[in-house]
């Protein structure tokens, strides 16, 4: 099974309509499995070479197939065909020897080892000094990317991004296959949070860090580990792939994938002739594509959960800084939290798989605290608006909507991404209603996807109020997202108990390696984040994907799909 990251930015399961939306394969995120026990196409017959697996995003890729750059699930998608993480992760979500075993005595200094003879597409052998590589592109100060936190906690990792080092003093190549990495100090997840996709040095030779991410060695002519390798982009409509005989994992069966863009309204029709073989979908189908012969309609447990979230700082470069006043008062987050019908509100837009959900950790996570030890938040408009009038939200003109408790005109200026899914604005209206039914004035603003991160990341003022989503890890830490350092803390929400505690529940010195002790510190975390409420919980959903019959050896569980080299065609 592949590694399912916690770097799925919301971004990442939210950047497809009907394949997705962000942040994990169809918008979706949750609980049972379906009919097929999370597969499909199982037979007894031998598999079969050959044949053109299509395969569908319903949202065009921005284009950055490179593990170190990408942004959002479409790029993600793309990128799982054609290349590699070094280590891989199993059912329950524990990492596992792949290309790259390890060992350690304290959680703080590993030596890893990776196999011999594995192959690049351009033909490159690879070597431990092509992951060193991308560790330093990372933590390099001209990288752009949001994954710095991957790579941080290496001993001088923040000395060579200061440019006060030139090289890592943390990380040691013994030889082509052999490497060292030491932390600046012991913690549980060290290894789940390190970053270990490598790059191509050869691809990449002599260019500045500024200059890749807009390099064709991103773009159009990545080079890959994966069992497929890239034969043609064509920007915004389609990538085509050819089958990597030389793949590490033993040669794929099937010998071309393309990859293209289609309109999610000629999903269905396409599944239905043939013509597509494979696509997340947006629940709202669900029943369409249940009803075909020739499809099966996959659910499988999702680590994916949904909020709204509140603007209330910036981003100085480093840190996030929380100074923005709007909504700075809990008793106004609460209010518009007890305003909205999650119950109704799921059912209306998410197709009977999808639940509320009353916290930042999905439900199929070990750490999820249970409901009962957590604030509910349930559907209440007569309290929110008595903590409304409390916080001094008041009507004061007579005109049906409040203002703040200066008397000026208030306005929720809420912000939704778009995609070419309808059902997005539809539910993004729906969640303004409850709004406006409290007495709170709410404008609607619907982006494109793309745009929207990008906004979102650089804590543009425009965006007050926001619809986000994020797909939980391997390792469910949630300082990449909720940290006070963390770019993708979009509310730009600083605690430091809240940093004190997610610091505790990884120092080898407080939990050492008992899972219970950590899962107790991170259940005290949720209690205080949803007492704090920095962003409004709303629902998880399960992951949907529409597979042919002809289609055989596809597998799902909570980590991901298995890697396509064993999916084979009938033919």
């Amino acid at each position: 099974m592949k590694k399912r990251s916690m770097l799925m930015l919301a971004a990442l399961m939210l950047v497809l309509s009907a394949f997705l939306a962000a942040c994990s394969g169809g918008e979706k995120a949750g609980t049972k499995k379906n009919d097929n026990e999370g597969k499909t196409g199982e037979t007894s017959e031998k598999p079969q070479d050959g044949g053109t697996l299509v395969y569908a995003l319903d949202s065009a890729p921005e284009g950055k197939f490179n593990y170190a750059f990408y942004g959002n699930q479409t790029d993600q998608y793309v990128i799982d065909f054609f290349d590699e993480n070094l280590i891989d992760y199993d059912a329950q979500l524990k990492a596992q020897p792949h290309i790259a075993s390890w060992k350690t005595t304290d959680n703080k200094v590993f030596d890893f080892e990776i196999k011999k003879g594995v192959k690049w597409h351009n033909g490159d052998e690879l070597s431990v000094k092509d992951w060193e590589f991308a560790l330093k592109v990372i933590a390099d100060k001209d990288y752009e990317g949001p994954r710095f936190d991957n790579v941080r906690n290496i001993v001088g990792a923040q000395d060579y991004h200061d440019g006060k080092a030139k090289e890592i003093s943390g990380i040691k190549v013994i030889d082509d296959y052999h490497i060292q990495i030491t932390f600046d100090k012991a913690r549980v997840n060290n290894l789940d949070n390190l970053w270990t996709y490598p790059m191509n040095r050869t691809e990449f030779k002599g260019m500045a860090v500024k200059d890749m991410m807009g390099s064709e060695q991103v773009r159009t002519k990545p080079v890959g580990l994966g069992p497929f390798k890239v034969t043609k982009v064509v920007p915004g409509e389609s990538i085509e792939m050819e089958r990597f005989d030389d793949y590490f994992g033993g040669k794929p069966h099937i010998e071309k994938v393309v990859i293209k863009v289609i309109d999610p309204s000629l999903s269905v029709g396409e599944l239905k002739n043939g013509t597509l073989d494979m696509t997340a979908f947006h629940p709202s189908i669900i029943d369409q594509v249940k009803a075909l012969d020739n499809v099966n309609a996959i659910t499988y447990p999702g680590v994916s959960y949904y909020y709204v979230g509140f603007r209330l700082g910036t981003w100085d470069g480093e840190k996030n800084v929380m100074n923005e006043p709007k909504y700075q008062d809990k008793k106004l987050r609460e209010a518009m939290y007890y305003a909205i019908n999650r119950d109704e509100w799921v059912k209306a837009f998410f197709f009977g798989v999808g639940k509320p959900v009353n916290r930042p950790i999905p439900t199929n996570h070990w750490i999820a605290a249970d409901n009962k030890e957590l604030d509910q938040y349930k559907y209440d408009p007569k309290k929110a608006k008595e903590l409304l009038d409390e916080a001094g939200y008041k009507d004061v003109d007579g005109d049906g909507f409040r203002e703040d408790p200066q008397g000026k005109k208030f306005v929720v200026n809420f912000s939704h991404y778009a995609t070419q899914n309808p059902t997005f604005e539809s539910r993004a209206k729906a969640l303004t209603q409850y709004w406006e039914a409290v007495g709170l004035k709410t404008k609607l603003t619907m982006t494109d996807v793309n745009l929207y991160y990008d906004m979102l990341e650089k804590a543009d003022k425009s965006v007050e109020v926001f619809f986000g989503g994020w797909s939980t890890g391997s390792d469910p830490d949630p300082t990449p997202l909720w940290g006070s350092k963390a770019l993708w803390n979009y509310p730009r929400w600083v605690n430091a108990d809240s940093d004190k505690l997610l610091d505790q529940a990884l120092d080898i010195n407080v939990v050492g390696t008992d899972s219970n002790k950590r899962k107790d510190l991170y259940v005290q975390w949720q209690k205080l984040f949803m007492k704090d409420l920095p962003v409004l919980p709303i629902a998880e959903l399960e992951e949907t994907m529409a597979v042919s019959k002809r289609v055989n050896g596809v597998k799902f569980d909570v980590s991901g799909m298995n890697r396509p080299n064993e999916w084979w065609i009938t033919q």
